[in-house]
């Protein structure tokens, strides 16, 4: 079912998970104002202040201060200039993105104030963070979580140079066992951000990156966390058990 279909009884709905909604990023207070009324009428897992916290990746610095992270700062038009001087000066290349977005659109690459890529700017706000050059070694890592375990992992790839794992960009995916060091984060990360929130966070994805020696957290996605069904079809599986443990 689409959530925005207007026919859509969702009140009919003993308990309603939102999986794969990948235009809420561009119909963003759409996308929040149906799942407040949803959860007026039904269950809704994780819950629209879940997914309006979770769709402004300024969520990261305040998970920060609980699990390591990519070092994340907030950019404006007013001072984009400036804070990316700064970030240039501290870290070098430097990765801006929308601070509502998916699928990697709108992320650009740039290594001085001037530089061409900037051009390709989505409208702001942003958030600004160091090129993690492991993506393109080591990759990215996504852990799957559900109820507060980890419970699937699948590592992802870059094509090239780029610096974007999604397939639309070359990138490509495999599921591998899950790791210990991995699996901890992951579940520390949704611990923290259930308490941060006051919510009972039923499923997530967190992905991963490594920098300067140690994992840190990229993402967190509350939303739709895509579970790659395509390289871990058991991830069905499991979602639906989850799904049939909550009702």
């Amino acid at each position: 079912m689409s959530w925005d279909d207007p026919s859509v009884d969702w009140a009919a709905a003993d308990l309603v998970a939102v999986r794969s909604t990948w235009d809420y990023h561009r119909r963003c207070p759409e996308f929040l104002a149906w799942a407040r009324r949803t959860q007026e009428v039904t269950r809704l897992l994780n819950g629209a202040e879940v997914f309006a916290w979770n769709a402004d990746k300024a969520y990261l610095i305040e998970l920060a201060s609980r699990v390591p992270v990519v070092p994340t700062r907030l950019v404006d038009d007013a001072d984009l200039v400036t804070r990316l001087a700064e970030g240039i000066a501290d870290f070098g290349a430097v990765v801006v993105k929308p601070r509502t977005g998916a699928g990697g659109i709108g992320v650009v690459l740039a290594a001085t104030v001037d530089d061409q890529r900037l051009d390709n700017l989505v409208a702001a706000p942003w958030v600004l963070q160091p090129l993690v050059e492991s993506v393109r070694t080591t990759g990215e890592t996504s852990v799957h979580v559900f109820a507060g375990r980890a419970v699937s992992r699948v590592d992802r790839s870059v094509a090239g140079e780029e610096v974007r794992v999604h397939e639309s960009y070359g990138g490509s995916s495999r599921a591998v066992p899950l790791g210990e060091e991995t699996s901890a984060l992951a579940e520390a990360t949704v611990a923290a951000a259930a308490q941060l929130l006051g919510a009972d966070l039923t499923y997530a994805r967190v992905d991963l990156l490594r920098w300067q020696g140690g994992w840190v957290v990229s993402e967190l996605e509350l939303i739709e966390p895509g579970l790659y069904l395509d390289v871990d079809p058991a991830n069905a599986q499991r979602f639906a058990a989850l799904v049939a443990g909550v009702t």
